[in-house]
């Protein structure tokens, strides 16, 4: 079966002439001379378009894998050139829907019972079709039983039109034969190609497997979507779906059904009187408040995956792919972004280092150098007219000469920055990134960063100073009375006792601290 799929990308590859790619490198060339010569008698398609556009096809001809990959590959701007970037970004997900009775007989599978005693209507015919699952519109039944969904339950009574996404059938196994086929040509690459150990292509496609893999998994996309749902409860400007978890399982997702106009229908939107501009700011402000102020993101925010009801709120759907950012992402991200927009190259660089993501050994002033190079073009553009994705890319175009290792959740955090200024200025060109997102970063450096950020950690450190604190005396009192062991413990207890007077001291201080400050708002 491996063999088979081997043979067809190998055929597929030479039909839109891909092997024009290795044909660059002398390394491969022979081998690539030889695949083609072998297949002369297979004719080849779209030789009047160029390399890229002829690569993004023969993913869309490779099917669901080699579509996500390619999805991929078109965030990393540290490893291909803009051309294919452009053109791997435009693939789709659309594909024709697998027969509706098939689907029933999944979920009845997964779901342990008949169709009929869970929906009072289901539609056979799926209402949106993508590489991976498809959707179809049901009912639910008049509920004997309280039903538990995302914030509570069901009342007996209720009857809630939902969406019933089913898994394709068979696609965990194809996806699995495809990556261990992607993998061994990563192998390939990284051993044929002068560059291949610093593209790290095996990493890439390890990065990849992890992505798609919990992309299979619908129990934990209804995880991801009920912690959205519980950041944003009070926010008027999006609405995340309900999932009625009684009827998810492993490969079937059960949802509250959303009405919306895809907000790609600019004429419906204007039609209903939907203040663009409003929204096209709103979509940016949702976006940095997830990343800043959550640091949980949905990271698959094109406009496929959003809609818009008729007060102008955006409907989140498909959350397969989140991004999570630890505080020192977000912090040395904040700094970056303001940093960047002040020109500071030097603080960029210096960050870079101290924050790991480029080797202790760089020169500060060569990398300071090399940003600037990149970025200084940019800003003579109008202020409104800069993008936060380009800066990102720039950034990682930099990363080759110096050897940096682009970190993978940056990635994600840069290709749905992409999207989300693509939606944004699609809904309105003259849209102002900087002005709806750095107020966002100022508040969440001042909340960081000052006072109460401070009090903030305090809090957060006091449990485990709670315990650290009295346990000190006895620790102390032991390796006195110990005297037998006090030799061979005599190290060892000499690095704790000298820990402990640190943190004592430090403790002693902050303890200080905080009676003054206590004192000073009660007065």
């Amino acid at each position: 079966m491996r063999f088979f799929r081997l043979l067809r990308i190998i055929i597929t590859l030479h039909r839109y002439g891909l092997y024009e790619i290795l044909n660059r490198y002398h390394k491969v060339s022979f081998f690539a001379r030889c695949v083609e010569f072998s297949l002369f008698f297979i004719p080849t398609k779209h030789q009047d378009k160029s390399l890229p556009e002829r690569t993004r096809l023969a993913f869309e001809d490779l099917g669901p894998v080699f579509i996500k990959f390619g999805q991929l590959l078109s965030t990393r701007q540290d490893l291909l050139p803009e051309d294919f970037i452009e053109e791997l970004s435009k693939l789709q997900n659309q594909v024709k829907p697998f027969p509706g009775n098939i689907a029933k007989q999944i979920v009845e599978k997964s779901l342990k019972a008949d169709l009929a005693d869970i929906f009072s209507e289901f539609s056979i015919e799926a209402v949106a079709s993508a590489s991976i699952a498809q959707v179809h519109k049901a009912v639910l039944k008049d509920i004997n039983s309280n039903s538990t969904v995302a914030t509570g339950t069901v009342k007996t009574g209720t009857v809630k039109t939902v969406a019933v996404k089913i898994l394709r059938p068979n696609i965990e196994y194809v996806i699995e034969q495809d990556i261990k086929l992607l993998q061994l040509a990563a192998w390939f690459v990284e051993k044929a190609y002068r560059d291949g150990k610093r593209l790290r292509p095996q990493d890439v496609i390890e990065e990849f497997k992890n992505t798609i893999r919990a992309e299979l998994d619908f129990l934990q996309e209804a995880a991801n979507a009920t912690e959205l749902y519980r950041l944003h409860k009070n926010d008027p400007k999006i609405i995340i779906p309900q999932m009625y978890y009684d009827y998810c399982s492993h490969d079937v997702l059960v949802m509250e059904w959303m009405d919306g106009i895809p907000i790609s229908n600019l004429p419906e939107l204007r039609k209903m009187q939907i203040n663009l501009e409003q929204l096209s700011q709103n979509g940016v402000n949702i976006f940095y408040t997830q990343v800043f102020n959550y640091g949980f993101f949905h990271a698959d925010m094109h406009p496929g995956n959003i809609l818009c009801d008729t007060q102008g709120r955006y409907i989140a759907l498909d959350f397969g792919i989140v991004g999570c950012l630890s505080e020192e992402d977000k912090r040395y991200l904040a700094i970056n972004i303001l940093a960047f927009f002040n020109r500071d190259y030097k603080t960029v660089a210096k960050t870079h280092v101290e924050s790991g993501w480029a080797p202790d050994n760089t020169p500060i002033e060569a990398l300071e150098n090399a940003i600037r190079a990149v970025c200084e073009p940019i800003f003579n553009k109008p202020l409104a007219q800069i993008s936060f994705g380009q800066v990102l890319i720039k950034l990682f175009q930099v990363s080759r000469r110096f050897n940096i290792q682009v970190q993978p959740q940056l990635l994600l955090l840069q290709k749905t920055i992409v999207n989300v200024e693509g939606m944004g200025r699609m809904l309105n060109p003259n849209l102002d990134l900087w002005v709806t997102a750095k107020p966002i970063l100022e508040k969440w450096m001042t909340r960081q960063m000052g006072w109460r950020g401070f009090v903030k950690n305090i809090k957060t450190e006091l449990p485990y100073w709670s315990y650290t604190l009295p346990s000190l005396p006895r620790l102390i009192n032991l390796s006195l009375l110990d005297t037998k062991s006090a030799k061979e413990q005599n190290s060892t207890l000499h690095n704790i006792i000298k820990s402990y007077q640190r943190q004592n001291s430090l403790l002693i201080l902050i303890i200080l601290i905080l009676i003054v400050i206590l004192i000073w708002i009660k007065t």
